[in-house]
């Protein structure tokens, strides 16, 4: 083990799995295991283990006296928030923008088009050999709303435009204006989720927008809407959202849901009109080579003692 210096950087990948990582910089793999590589108050440059919940995420947190840099390879930093308490101040906080917008993007895509056209159904009727032909709603002519209009909301519409939908309508946190057009404030949701066939979230989870999808919100979306989670189960009521579904009023296709796992027995498993994915919006084969350019990038910066990209905050 190293004397305190710098240099100790915490990886969930092997560092020779990486290329590009600045040479001069003590690499230590460690991935959620019991067993940590060094000293956690060594650690320098802490790269959060990817998918392994929060428990994991902020485990080490508490003894890393000497942290400059934690960086989650994830979107959303709300599995590691609840222990940024544990660190001092002037801790630099980054997330993986640029590493899931194309996964996410195309499982929203995914999730529009089996749901619309009734995919799951069809599963259903091939395994027991029943044709089940029929009418379905298309995607084009479909009025959609991105709620969350990031890097993934954006990726969302890159993959929207080819399919002729009459309008794509953008909300964020606050608005502003694109080259494609209008970002509408969160406060104007009122006015446009009766418009919209097709409501999809990629918002990330904090204060503001844990519950956001409530009984207001679905009340609000026009019968027979489809709405599509690929955020995070927390920005939805979950028993808001079960009501709408057995009444049979709405639509869902949830990647993620509240609680998660979703526990046996619960009933969003067989509720009607739902299809569900276990949160694997962003576990694709494009994760990796974007995960790991981001990392090189991230340190070689680092070493260079240069701004650091995807910086969310600094601990005061």
């Amino acid at each position: 083990m190293t004397s305190a210096t710098a240099n100790d950087i915490w990886l969930p990948f092997a560092a020779h799995e990486i290329d590009g990582l600045p040479e001069g910089l003590d690499y230590r793999f460690w991935d959620g295991g019991p067993d940590y590589p060094a000293d956690p108050a060594d650690c320098a440059f802490y790269v959060v283990p990817y998918m392994k919940g929060p428990e994991v995420a902020i485990r080490p947190l508490g003894a890393m006296d000497r942290v400059r840099v934690v960086q989650t390879l994830s979107a959303g930093i709300d599995h590691v928030e609840p222990g940024l308490g544990l660190l001092r101040s002037g801790v630099r906080l980054c997330n993986a923008r640029g590493v899931h917008e194309a996964s996410t993007a195309e499982l929203a895509l995914a999730l529009v088009l089996a749901s619309l056209r009734g995919f799951p159904g069809f599963v259903r009727g091939q395994d027991a050999e029943e044709w089940r032909s029929g009418f379905y709603p298309a995607l084009a002519d479909k009025s959609v709303l991105v709620v969350g209009y990031g890097s993934i909301g954006a990726a969302i519409e890159d993959r929207l435009e080819p399919f002729e939908c009459a309008r794509v309508v953008r909300v964020a946190r606050s608005a502003r204006t694109t080259g494609r057009g209008p970002v509408h404030a969160i406060e104007d949701l009122p006015a446009l989720l009766p418009e919209a066939d097709v409501v999809i979230l990629s918002t990330p989870l904090n204060p503001s927008t844990r519950g956001l999808v409530g009984p207001e919100f679905l009340a609000s979306m026009r019968d027979g809407a489809l709405l599509v989670n690929v955020a995070r189960g927390g920005v939805v009521d979950t028993a808001a959202l079960l009501s709408e579904l057995e009444s049979g009023r709405l639509r869902a296709a949830l990647d993620v849901t509240d609680p998660e796992p979703l526990p046996a027995g619960h009933p969003l498993w067989h509720a009607p009109h739902t299809l569900l994915t276990p949160h694997v919006g962003g576990s694709t084969s494009a994760f990796l080579p974007r995960a790991k350019r981001l990392l090189a990038g991230q340190l070689t910066r680092y070493a260079a003692g240069e701004p650091l990209a995807n910086l969310v905050l600094t601990t005061g």
